[in-house]
């Protein structure tokens, strides 16, 4: 080494602490001023004035390509309008059904929960036990027929996805024909006010039950956990955000909430089904755990009957207000007026 460049070396060395030091600074001013300038804009706006308190960290995320189907965990996604997405899969947006085109999920065929999906060169990958893999192209031909279906009593259309992967999968649940269709961005979504009033008319979904996003805590699973003989797994809900570092149910009370430079406005409790009895490793039905502990202690309020009936609640629906990217690790904060 010569001279100049060991000196160089020599100062680039004593100089790294500055710098990380430097960085880290910089780092926290910048947090500090995103939130000034999140509240700042959203005041200029008209809004109220409030102030960004932290309520959870993100512990994982996940999307659910083929409705039903299991999830893909993954570190960063984009949040849309309507719902996850990660590269080509996107939350939601494929969908089993019938040769009628009414939808088929979980709550019919129990070992959907055993398909799991990846994806690989603009392609999206089937597996099952005892089944070969199945490749699908996510851009499917033109001439592959849009196939009219019905998701909870709401017309909605999508493209088929051809006669392989419906004969894959048919073989696989030992059914009556099925078919995959998938939805694509020119086709007319449905409207949630549609599934329920409280959503507003821009709030919108491909094949989701009726809201983009999905949260729960995970100290809501553990306290249910700690009433079961039996544990389940946060796969029995399928939640798009696990929030951890918050108190059980908490996530029941946010209305406003800010992940990454993704804004989230609480909407709805999820009312649960026969869905969760399903145990996503087996894909066997209990058809009684964990629904009717959740039915002893997580009813609604009279007042809300309407709107839950019987139906136990655990976790949030959740209406997309700014889209972005979120990811593992990011903090949780919801906003509190003043």
């Amino acid at each position: 080494m010569s001279g100049a460049r060991g000196a160089a070396a020599l100062s680039l060395r004593a100089a790294r602490p500055l710098w990380l030091w430097g960085a880290a600074v910089a780092a926290v001013l910048g947090a500090l001023l995103g939130a000034w300038r999140w509240a700042g804009g959203r005041s200029r706006a008209g809004k109220r004035r409030g102030r960004l308190q932290r309520v959870g960290t993100v512990l994982s995320l996940s999307v659910y390509p083929v409705k039903s189907c299991r999830g893909v965990a993954v570190r960063k996604a984009e949040v849309t309008p309507m719902g996850l997405r990660s590269g080509e899969l996107r939350d939601r947006f494929w969908l089993v059904t019938k040769e009628d085109g009414h939808m088929v999920t979980a709550r019919q065929e129990p070992r959907l929960v055993l398909i799991s999906i990846s994806s690989e060169n603009g392609h999206m990958i089937l597996e099952a036990p005892d089944m070969k893999p199945l490749s699908v192209p996510v851009k499917l031909p033109r001439k592959n027929p849009v196939r009219n279906c019905r998701v909870f009593g709401v017309d909605i259309q999508g493209r088929d996805c051809g006669d392989e992967v419906a004969q894959w999968i048919t073989a696989f649940l030992n059914s009556e024909p099925y078919r995959l269709v998938h939805f694509e961005p020119s086709m007319l979504p449905r409207k949630s006010k549609d599934m329920i009033n409280l959503f507003r008319t821009t709030d919108e979904v491909a094949y989701p039950d009726c809201s983009p996003v999905l949260i729960i805590s995970e100290a809501s699973l553990e306290d249910l956990n700690t009433r079961l003989e039996k544990k389940v797994k946060i796969e029995n809900f399928r939640p798009n955000i696990l929030v951890t570092d918050c108190s059980a149910f908490e996530e029941d009370t946010w209305e406003e909430i800010f992940i990454g430079n993704v804004e989230l406005r609480g909407t709805v409790c999820c009312a649960r089904c026969i869905l969760t009895t399903v145990n996503p490793d087996t894909g066997v039905m209990d058809r009684k755990e964990p629904l009717e502990t959740l039915k002893s202690y997580r009813l609604c309020d009279p007042s809300e009957k309407h709107l839950y009936k019987s139906s136990p609640l655990f976790g949030r629906y959740f209406a997309v207000d700014k889209t972005g990217t979120i990811q593992v690790g990011d903090p949780v904060y919801r906003m509190v007026q003043q």
